[in-house]
């Protein structure tokens, strides 16, 4: 079976490949793979919004089953903030590290106790004969006041992980795909994949 995900960030394809590594039956390609796609506005008020939308019309462009996924960082001393908002909180087409110093910059009077935050990761799975699935992964942590670490990307240098002492881009690719957000909305996607293998 081919699966598309619903993205062309090359870091995110990697964490997934490496996530089902284990299905041989599955082949796995992103929307870097296509040619002409339309463009999908991601003006949904919720993370589920967003990911189903994106499932929905990449899967009717491309006839394949789709998987979406619509993640960010709510931080509690933001009301929430960026949200579904995290990839363009510094403008349109701001850079991660735009991204992560207007955070510092609007926490920098914050206390620690009070910069607690959360990844949220939706994943929409959407196959061509009307079939839709959507799973929820949540990691806390909260917001350090420097970024640490070059691995991951987005947010992961200032999302400090207590119970590790790191942050997200202080761990190995294999660490976090043991206890992110992605990849536990993943662990459940995993679980509807081997159900659509088992009968297609």
């Amino acid at each position: 079976m081919k699966l598309v995900i619903a993205t062309k960030n090359n870091n995110k394809v990697k964490e997934i490949r490496e996530k089902f590594s284990d299905f041989m039956d599955l082949e796995i390609v992103s929307l870097l793979d296509f040619n002409n796609l339309p463009e999908v506005v991601e003006d949904g008020l919720t993370f589920e919004e967003n990911a189903l939308k994106k499932a929905r019309e990449y899967c009717a462009f491309t006839g394949l089953t789709v998987l979406s996924d619509d993640s960010g960082i709510e931080i509690d001393a933001l009301s929430g903030q960026p949200g579904v908002r995290s990839a363009r909180y510094a403008g349109e087409n701001a850079s991660d590290d735009e991204n992560n110093e207007l955070v510092l910059a609007k926490l920098k009077k914050v206390p620690d106790e009070k910069r607690t935050a959360r990844f949220i990761c939706v994943i929409a799975v959407v196959q061509p004969v009307n079939i839709e699935y959507l799973t929820r992964g949540i990691c806390e942590g909260r917001i350090i006041r420097d970024k640490s670490g070059t691995n991951g990307f987005g947010y992961d240098p200032i999302f400090f992980i207590p119970h590790l002492g790191k942050t997200m881009a202080e761990l190995t690719l294999t660490e976090k795909n043991k206890i992110s957000h992605r990849a536990l909305a993943l662990d459940k996607a995993e679980e509807i994949l081997k159900k659509i293998l088992e009968t297609s």
